[in-house]
């Protein structure tokens, strides 16, 4: 664990990309080898099972420090995040532990079989024997909020340098349902081919975004002067569901999401297509609802994402289809590196073939005379329930990870509305001081009825203005959360609006942000609630 924390410590302390890289190489090539696989699953996102109920571990770390309840939220609300504020109002050990990150873990694991005082006299003794920074990542650990400020690309780049292996093999050797108990470093390392696995997915190619925001956006004049002729790319609608990479090797079929959950029995519907396909084939593209032929709002399938079983009733009211947009395997073998047009061929060849087209679908192309006239169909996406468009360069392969160059999403300009905010909360982490968390609010009448927060789109020096404000003009505390005296207007951009029974307001908003502050702006002139349900069309 002395490793681990002091790898932990050591990339938070910079942002310079060769020195993070230089940190992480230096850890692989100092733990043993079941060290490096526990390293990798927790920053892949495959964390230990939560154990310890958080409650648990709060009032038995209040009884560990001796201090009221009181105090300790009061320093929680300092601080921002319950495993810092464990480990510094934990008194300090003399005792050190040299168990290795393996070994903790492994302990963690068993924990389901203790008894609930069993748990509480091995959390006792495992804080006695950690130093403060120690545990601080044990505590992220445990909890379940294990975060690194640390890409994927950079873990690959580093391993790839010490064991001279090619970054992208080892990308798609470490997709897939694995956890450091059933895969070992060896296995990850040896020889192409040897630790093949027939349920493992490919990295997701991923695009770049032309524009975010309505006042970024790019002229046809500019498209050609950035991507050349509009005949070397193709266009597609970009859908507005869950990216996913369908597979059939050895008899079987595997659906994986873009954040690599196994999802094969969340779609029921899907597996009949699927069994269908030839053997040695990956497909990569969207699910959505449908219905009636036509794509369903995102809302519509989120009914039904995280259910644990899938009711007559839900299957009913949100069936699914897959839009496909490309082919990665065909005939067993990797055909990313064919070109667009070539996948592309392979993947209608697919679809033609299917006795199940209502539900393998084919991401249509469309047709388009120049950037000018493209433009001009980019302003339908909401009629045909999509994002935007998306833009393929022909002779592009199917690449890894986030790329400039060959695709880009050409997203439709967002919604937004003028709203005042109202309640403010601070932030986690680095900005544990600050308010960085707001609830905004628009007119009903004369009152102000919340209905989104957002916490992303200012500045550093706007953050700490409206944090100035906030601290000088709160009128009630609610535990962390503040009412602020309603003043200040922000443009607040969406990507969808739908009716909600959850809400005040009777609305809720898919991916809001702030897009401005805005100053000259009087809270009297901020838009009402008539004009939010106004835009549910």
């Amino acid at each position: 664990m002395k490793a681990f924390a002091q790898l932990f410590l050591a990339l938070d302390e910079t942002n310079k990309t060769n020195q993070k890289v230089k940190v992480l190489k230096d850890y692989f090539l100092s733990v043993p080898d079941t060290d490096k696989m526990n390293m990798l699953a927790l920053f892949t996102g495959r964390k230990p099972k939560r154990q310890i109920n958080a409650t648990f571990i709060r009032n038995w770390a209040m009884e560990a420090s001796g201090i009221p309840v009181w105090l300790f939220e009061e320093s929680y609300q300092v601080v921002g995040d319950l495993a810092e504020t464990i480990a510094l109002l934990l008194p300090q050990s003399d005792n050190s532990s040299n168990k290795t990150l393996t070994e903790w873990i492994a302990e963690i694991n068993t924990l389901n079989a203790k008894t609930d005082d069993e748990r509480k006299q091995w959390l006792l003794a495992s804080w006695a024997m950690l130093d403060t920074q120690e545990r601080f990542v044990f505590n992220k650990i445990l909890t379940g909020g294990f975060r690194v400020g640390v890409s994927q690309s950079l873990v690959i780049k580093a391993l790839a340098d010490i064991t001279n292996h090619d970054a992208a093999t080892l990308t798609h050797r470490i997709m897939g349902n694995w956890m450091p108990d059933n895969y070992t470093f060896e296995q990850l390392v040896q020889d192409e081919g040897a630790s093949d696995d027939v349920s493992r997915p490919y990295p997701f190619f991923l695009a770049y975004p032309i524009q975010e925001t309505s006042e970024k956006q790019k002229s046809p004049d500019e498209l050609q002067a950035s991507l050349g002729d509009s005949n070397q790319w193709q266009a597609e609608w970009k859908w507005d569901g869950i990216r996913a990479q369908m597979i059939k090797r050895n008899g079987q079929i595997f659906i994986w999401s873009r954040g690599e959950d196994l999802a094969t029995e969340k779609f029921p519907e899907l597996h009949p297509f699927l069994n269908e396909l030839p053997d040695g084939t990956v497909l990569d593209g969207e699910i959505l609802s449908f219905q009636n032929g036509l794509p369903l709002p995102f809302n519509i399938l989120q009914t039904r994402i995280g259910r644990k079983n899938l009711s007559k009733k839900i299957l009913e009211e949100s069936p699914v289809a897959v839009i496909a947009y490309d082919c990665l395997e065909y005939q067993g073998t990797d055909i990313r590196n064919k070109t667009q047009t070539e996948r592309r061929e392979i993947l209608e060849s697919l679809q033609m073939a299917t006795a199940y087209p209502e539900i393998f679908r084919i991401s249509a192309l469309i047709e388009f005379g120049g950037w000018t006239a493209l433009e001009a169909v980019r302003t339908q996406s909401r009629a045909m329930i999509a994002e935007g468009i998306m833009l393929k360069r022909k002779s592009a392969p199917y690449q890894v990870g986030r790329r400039r160059g060959d695709w880009w999403k050409w997203k439709i300009d967002p919604l937004s509305i003028d709203a005042v905010m109202i309640y403010a909360q601070k932030g986690h982490g680095r900005r544990a001081d600050l308010y960085t968390d707001y609830t905004f609010a628009v007119w009903d009448g004369d009152k102000l009825v919340p209905f989104a927060k957002a916490y992303s789109g200012l500045t550093d020096e706007e953050i700490r203005k409206v944090d100035n404000f906030i601290k000088r003009n709160t009128l009630e505390k609610f535990g962390p959360v503040r009412t602020v005296k309603p003043q200040l207007v922000f443009e607040i951009g969406f990507e969808g609006i739908n009716k909600s029974t959850r809400h005040k307001s009777g609305i809720a908003l898919r991916f809001p942000r702030i897009l401005r502050w805005r100053t000259d702006k009087p809270m009297e002139e901020a838009d009402t609630l008539e004009t939010l349900k106004a835009l549910l069309g």
